[in-house]
């Protein structure tokens, strides 16, 4: 310790050198910090940013954020609400139990769930999906049950026989030119189940007479179900076929009529015994059939058919032909258009069909060639949801989402009849049928109203409307042998016979 001489005198005690400096010390902190010595610099709020998101993204290279799980599309409220495209996306921690990194996503009412990093989501449960759960349709899920009075005649003969004590001939070949039609005037039946409800529980979704002789009529419905009716004697019902999960969108007769076919929204196309009610095959591609037609050419006896598909496809099967496994599968498929396919017309003796789709066009298509040949497409053109072939004329009629009834000539050349346009009916958010006479001469449709409208095919003008209730009417159908008998099927499962 170094001594300073006194000042003040030489008796005077020395002073430290430590003792001169005057006032409180003030200890400076300038650079010090817990873990050492830290240098002062100046950093805008911007270069601050910049560095910050470079540090977060090299700590986070390599680890991709996960979503939270979509959800239940059946469920809307809750922690497995139905999410969908809108999903968080979930945030990460360690789990202090087994150390591994696991993914959080905090729910709406505060429940908190971890989903592990290769966690795979939960199978939905049978049923949890009410509008889109599809079961697998298996050989004992077909069932047919006869509900007639009496299943064979006196000479062991089922309804399958044509009746021949009638006024009218339905076994001779039909000539239309003598045949002259007019628009029914009066209801003269309405078909019953025994039960004494209406045809069918839900909407009536196809009607199709036997062909050539028409003593039978073949009814679908929303409620999954398909119904054989007699047309003459009793018009009981006949015959029910059960088999699909979900509402039927479309049936169709094989050309002898000895089979049918049924689409439905179950995603199953199956072919069916008309006497017996055996399931004798089974058709699938993972989508929605809209529309299904046979082939009408005799010769293939109902052998090869075409399925306008959810997924703009049109796809032909042959029944003849054996699975391929435990699937069959398509042996052609036509796929050009746009849109859900909605109508399957064919025309040209068979050798050509037309199909319209959501996508507003009509194309042409060579059979069993997967190029169309004609392509029809305008900006004013309306969606075409149903169709009905002229049966004396080369003509298509289809009913149009404009609430008018269009007609495209299928001759040499395949193009829209201008002069041909018949109006005066609602069809608005209804696929609507439209149907002519088997002369030609009376174009019939139903009508969001309840109506049932008639137009004449020379003048189209609007001839006759009659109500046939309050419920829509969306299924219209001539009966081939007789001049003006029709049926129609409503929205709330009613089917009516008029005259």
């Amino acid at each position: 310790m170094s001594l300073v001489p006194a000042r003040n005198g030489a008796n005077a005690p020395p002073t430290r050198a430590a003792d001169l400096v005057q006032g409180p010390q003030k200890t400076s902190t300038k650079g010090k910090v817990p873990t050492g010595y830290a240098q002062e610099i100046a950093i805008s709020e911007q270069s601050f940013r910049t560095l910050h998101r470079d540090v977060q993204s090299r700590q986070s290279a390599g680890r991709k954020r996960k979503r939270e799980a979509r959800g239940d599309s059946g469920v809307v409220y809750g922690a497995e609400a139905y999410k969908g495209p809108w999903a968080k996306y979930e945030e990460r921690r360690i789990d202090s139990d087994s150390g591994e990194e696991v993914e959080v996503s905090a729910d709406e009412d505060g429940v908190e769930t971890v989903y592990e990093e290769d966690a795979i989501a939960p199978v939905p449960t049978k049923g949890s999906l009410a509008g889109t759960s599809y079961e697998q349709i298996s050989a004992d899920k077909e069932t047919s049950v006869f509900e007639g009075t009496q299943q064979y005649d006196y000479q062991g003969r089922t309804y399958m026989h044509v009746p021949q004590d009638l006024d009218v001939d339905l076994t001779s070949d039909f000539d239309s030119l003598n045949l002259k039609c007019y628009s029914p005037k009066k209801q003269i039946h309405t078909f019953t189940p025994p039960n004494g409800k209406n045809a069918h529980d839900r909407a009536i979704t196809a009607l199709k007479f036997f062909p050539h002789s028409g003593h039978l009529l073949l009814s679908s419905g929303a409620d999954g179900k398909v119904k054989l009716w007699d047309v003459y004697h009793a018009r009981e019902l006949l015959r029910s076929y059960s088999g699909h999960t979900k509402s039927v969108a479309d049936v169709d007769f094989s050309p002898d009529g000895t089979r049918f076919l049924s689409a439905s929204y179950d995603r199953q196309m199956k072919v069916w015994d008309t006497e017996t009610g055996t399931c004798l095959g089974r058709y699938s591609t993972g989508s929605t059939p809209h529309v299904i037609r046979w082939h009408p050419s005799q010769h293939a006896s109902g052998g090869e058919f075409l399925a306008g598909m959810h997924d703009n496809k049109i796809v032909q099967f042959d029944t003849r032909l054996p699975p391929n496994g435990d699937k069959k599968t398509p042996v052609q498929e036509y796929d050009h258009h746009l849109g859900p396919i909605n109508t399957i017309t064919f025309c040209d003796e068979s050798r050509r069909f037309l199909t319209t789709s959501d996508d507003k066009s009509l194309r042409a298509w060579e059979y069993n060639i997967p190029v169309p040949i004609k392509l029809i497409s305008d900006p004013s053109m309306y969606p075409l949801v149903k169709s009905f072939p002229h049966p004396t004329k080369p003509s298509v009629l289809y009913q149009s989402a404009d609430n008018t009834i269009q007609v495209y000539n299928t001759g040499d050349k395949i193009r829209a009849n201008r002069k041909k346009d018949f109006r005066g009916h609602n069809t608005a958010g209804y696929a609507v049928d439209v149907s002519v006479s088997p002369d030609g001469g009376v174009v019939a449709s139903g009508d969001s109203g309840g109506w049932l409208c008639f137009w004449d095919w020379k003048t189209g003008r609007l001839g006759r409307r009659v109500k046939a209730g309050e419920a829509a009417v969306g299924c219209v159908g001539w009966q081939g042998r007789e001049g003006s008998r029709v049926a129609s099927g409503d929205v709330e499962g009613v089917v009516k016979y008029w005259d």
